[in-house]
């Protein structure tokens, strides 16, 4: 049933082409996307490596109030990553920063530090933070109230699927921090509830995905409401030709970090199982695995909103705890469910890609690709929940043999 693909070492062909195809290829009946060649394409990717970043500081050594160390060290962390290494002594500089680096390399903390540790030498200055997804956005405020505890720092979360009037009562006052998503942030400031002419720090999360999604009118409109003189911090995963536009019209000679990683790939076994087109049968596939000790944390992705909740209702049918989240499910539901899977109160979230962009979760043991991702990047950001901070993680896609 399994198809192994875990990364080792070959020797790549002269035609750059990866191994061959099988004559059966892993090819859904319900899509055009080439498994085999998927899976090659990352493995093959993840033969590049960035060069070696060497740290140059410790937390220790950042020029940050005491308190603030206190908190960060408290969380745990003793030695940032490249891209904190790189980000924090230029954004504590009051520049401009393009932080080129994918989701789990601590980009969140790189833009908060610096920020939380201004608005401790003045707590009349205020930063808005623009992230593409309402989970995203959560995260960024649960990782604000962790670094700036005890020090009386206020923020307002505004995303969609939450109460609308509760985040106008909150913007009456002054607050350090805004934290939302594009449609809502505009939402609130064409009501006149968002007054952004006193912002003087901006950090767009994840600018090319908020691109991709068909947010850039709703960032050009909320950055040409901010002041000239403002501190603009922009974290992107690709260079792409309408995030370099943004950088030329909003930023102000800003300097560039670089830590991508092409592809975290080295910690994750790829494998495929080929189901029947039955969906009944595909189904009892996935509740065995699911019944196996070693799936422990499961996540689980679907192409389509309703596929999700019907594949919900099925696994609670076979005794499996399971929630879905995507974009129908209000936000309580979705910050919920969230929480149930990171404390280990359910085993399995259900999501769709959209829902689950930026998510960072620690221990998922397994990603299952239930539906075939629409394309490479989406399968990339898929696997990439799992095999996270060193760990070892498994990604298994279903592919419908076709009759």
């Amino acid at each position: 049933m399994y198809r192994n693909y875990k990364k080792t070492p070959k020797k790549r062909p002269q035609n750059g082409g990866g191994r061959k195809s099988q004559p059966r290829n892993a090819r859904s009946a319900h899509s055009t996307m080439d498994v085999d060649q998927l899976i090659n394409k990352v493995n093959d990717d993840a033969f590049i490596k960035p060069a070696e970043h060497v740290l140059q500081h410790q937390f220790d050594d950042f020029k940050i109030d005491l308190r603030l160390k206190r908190n960060i060290a408290e969380k745990g962390y003793i030695s940032p990553t490249p891209i904190q290494d790189q980000a924090i002594p230029l954004g504590l500089e009051g520049r401009d920063v393009i932080g080129i680096a994918n989701t789990g390399t601590g980009k969140t903390a790189a833009f908060l530090i610096p920020l939380i540790n201004k608005m401790l030498g003045d707590k009349g200055e205020q930063a808005l933070i623009v992230a593409p997804t309402r989970e995203l956005a959560f995260q960024i405020d649960d990782e604000l109230n962790q670094f700036a505890k005890g020090f009386g720092l206020t923020s307002v979360l505004c995303i969609g699927g939450t109460n609308l009037i509760k985040q106008q009562r909150a913007l009456r006052h002054r607050v350090n921090f805004v934290i939302g998503t594009p449609g809502r942030l505009v939402d609130l400031m064409n009501r006149k509830s968002l007054d952004l002419h006193s912002f003087k720090n901006v950090v767009l999360d994840e600018a090319d995905r908020m691109v991709d999604m068909g947010f850039i009118r709703d960032i050009r409109l909320l950055l040409g409401k901010l002041p000239i003189q403002r501190q603009s911090l922009f974290f992107t995963a690709t260079l792409e030709s309408k995030v370099e536009e943004l950088i030329r019209k909003f930023m102000n000679n800003p300097e560039k970090v670089s830590v991508k990683i092409r592809h975290t790939s080295a910690n994750i076994e790829q494998d495929i199982i080929h189901v029947p087109s039955n969906k009944t049968a595909k189904q009892k596939i996935l509740t065995d695995l699911l019944h196996k000790p070693e799936f422990e944390k499961v996540l689980i992705f679907c192409r389509t909103k309703h596929g999700a909740n019907k594949l919900v209702t099925g696994l609670h049918e076979s005794r499996i705890k399971a929630v879905a989240i995507h974009g129908n499910k209000s936000q309580n539901y979705r910050i919920k469910a969230l929480t149930d899977f990171k404390k280990d109160d359910i085993k399995v979230l259900v999501a769709t890609d959209v829902a689950a962009r930026g998510l960072d979760i620690n221990g998922v043991s397994h990603v299952i690709n239930y539906d075939i991702p629409a394309n490479y990047d989406d399968y990339v950001h898929r696997i990439g929940r799992t095999g996270r901070a060193d760990q070892h993680g498994k990604a298994l896609t279903f592919v419908t043999q076709e009759p």
